[in-house]
């Protein structure tokens, strides 16, 4: 076990959903957490991030920083989804290394596997065929950093583990729908319609895919988890080990806000990859167990969204 009593805990990303929920997490680990703004520490510029950690001297890291997005910021924006992704990574892991951080644990992605995996999609899986076309700038950034983890353990002997949280959401979640993920997406489309007292709406593709949801606040109890109690070469899955095809994710959807009009498919919109629902038994076999269940999940994130919401600068007008 890494005990955080008293260490000082590094969260790279503290505003980001993940960052936000392992920050609120790491309050009950009598530990000091360390974060900096955007305008305090631009990630990619690697002397800052040197000179920050050299003066701060944590004890651990949490890489949760990236830049993140659905599919179409993804097929939009390639190119800096793979830079901005590639120099954080490699700005604070070579950063740490160089100032002696104890441990540190690096947040990947689902989309690190490839197209066809086999399903539930085993750890090893990672490398052994073509990643999905619509994600895989992210993808080829996160597997990056996966290996610059193991390389650095390999090389050096330094404690410095992988994470590969499935789909997430809950507080916190983007609901721009130019850059949000699936469930934010449908959340804000069903509340919209509802007040608009609308009779349909649309979501993207045939509705046939599956996709493994966890909610953000059990991603990170996962995280600080591992952190403690995790010390191995492999990365390891985070999930609830279940999933759902995204039409009934948008019924599911709808009945929690209360929308009871018709869901539409847009079939000339991509589907993205068929199921990915990850193998969490090495996870699983350690004793730890999500505490949400998808609905509950669901009700949890609308109430956030009711409360909160914002889509890039302009505020959501939230009944």
């Amino acid at each position: 076990m890494y005990s955080l009593k008293d260490r000082r805990v590094f969260v790279a990303g503290h505003r980001g959903m993940v960052g936000s929920a392992i920050v609120r997490r790491l309050e009950g680990e009598n530990c000091e957490v360390l974060t900096a703004s955007r305008k305090e520490l631009d990630l990619r510029d690697q002397s800052a991030v040197r000179r920050w950690i050299a003066d701060r001297k944590p004890d651990a890291v949490v890489l949760a920083a990236a830049k993140v997005g659905g599919i179409l910021a993804n097929d939009t924006y390639p190119a800096d989804f793979l830079y901005e992704n590639l120099v954080i990574e490699t700005n604070v892991i070579e950063s740490s290394f160089r100032n002696e951080v104890e441990k540190l644990i690096f947040l990947g992605s689902s989309c690190i596997y490839p197209k066809f995996a086999p399903q539930p999609i085993p750890e090893d899986a990672l490398l052994t065929g073509p990643l999905e076309p619509t994600n895989e700038w992210y993808a080829i950034a996160k597997i990056a950093g996966l290996k610059l983890c193991q390389a650095y353990r390999r090389q050096h002997g330094v404690d410095y583990i992988s994470a590969m949280p499935t789909n997430l959401y809950g507080p916190g979640d983007n609901y721009d729908l130019e850059k949000s993920h699936v469930i934010p997406a449908m959340l804000r489309k069903a509340h919209e319609a509802k007040f608009a007292g609308e009779r349909e709406m649309t979501i993207w593709g045939s509705g046939t895919p599956k996709r493994e949801f966890l909610h953000v606040d059990d991603a990170a109890d996962a995280m600080v988890y591992l952190l403690k109690s995790y010390s191995g070469d492999g990365h390891v899955n985070v999930g609830s080990g279940e999933d759902i095809s995204i039409l009934d994710l948008a019924h599911m959807v709808a009945s929690v806000v209360g929308f009871d009009g018709e869901i539409l498919r847009d079939e000339t919109k991509p589907d993205g990859t068929p199921r990915k629902l990850m193998d969490v038994t090495r996870l699983f076999e350690t004793g730890w167990r999500p505490k949400h269940d998808l609905r509950s999940g669901l009700e949890d994130a609308y109430a956030w969204f009711r409360e909160h919401v914002e889509t890039g600068q302009a505020r959501l007008n939230v009944a």
